[in-house]
């Protein structure tokens, strides 16, 4: 496998749950791949697009958009839901760093993660419903390409928040600047084709995600784990179908 296919298909096997365990692994094939995550978002959508267009005109569209969550949860395995349960969990819970990072890293869920993704689900599956039907297949991918780029600049200028090896520390502070531009220009891209005068809003949702998430766990952190940068996805998700949904 080429470099270039090699590196597409870690981003796969770091972002969902597609059976890619015989990928060669090396120290630096995970930041090599960060460029990529939104191609995985992009596949992700599309793939949930397609339950959209087949199932649309015999399903209420509170049906069709449990069955895209549904799906796309099952996807990737459910990690984004985990990471936001557990950010939820220490930061609602602990007061310290060493108290917040130990509850992240607690596998039980608490009443804070709980309610954190009862109301990413409960989220999502509302502001889809609400989509306009005419731009539902847009803001469903542009969601989440953006969504898995807000990884980029969390693991480019963050570090990371624990000393041990671990998902987070692969990715914090080794996202270096050339793969930002490189998979900010892919994230770019296809938002631009798909949302046109609308993606602007899009985009800037995702930066403000991104941005303000970033500081509140250098704040609280120093840094990052990958359940914070999971956290990031589902906000950032969350944003995006927003402005979809928003009525002017």
């Amino acid at each position: 496998m080429t470099g270039i296919l090699l590196d597409i298909a870690t981003a796969f096997q770091f972002l969902t749950r597609l059976p890619l365990a015989w990928l060669p692994w090396r120290e630096d094939t995970l930041r090599r791949s960060a460029s990529y995550f939104p191609l995985v978002g992009m596949a992700v959508g599309f793939s949930a697009a397609g339950i959209h267009r087949l199932l649309s005109s015999h399903l209420p569209a509170a049906a069709v958009a449990l069955l895209i969550v549904l799906f796309m949860t099952l996807l990737t395995g459910g990690m984004h839901e985990d990471g936001l349960a557990d950010v939820a969990d220490g930061f609602g819970g602990g007061r310290e760093r060493t108290q917040v990072l130990a509850i992240m890293k607690d596998s039980r869920i608490g009443s804070y993660g709980a309610l954190a993704i009862v109301f990413s689900l409960a989220s999502r599956i509302l502001l889809l419903a609400s989509l306009p039907a005419e731009r539902f297949v847009a803001y469903l991918v542009s969601a989440e390409v953006l969504s898995r780029w807000t990884v980029l600049p969390l693991g480019a200028f963050l570090a990371s928040a624990r000393q041990e090896v671990s998902l987070g520390a692969r990715i914090a502070r080794q996202v270096s600047i050339s793969s930002l531009i490189a998979g900010t220009v892919l994230a770019l891209a296809p938002v631009a084709w798909l949302l046109r005068e609308t993606a602007w809003t899009a985009c800037l949702s995702a930066l403000l995600v991104a941005v303000c998430t970033g500081l509140y766990y250098w704040r609280r952190l120093d840094g990052i784990t990958g359940d914070c940068c999971g956290a990031t996805i589902q906000l950032a998700a969350i944003s995006i179908y927003l402005c979809g949904a928003w009525r002017p």
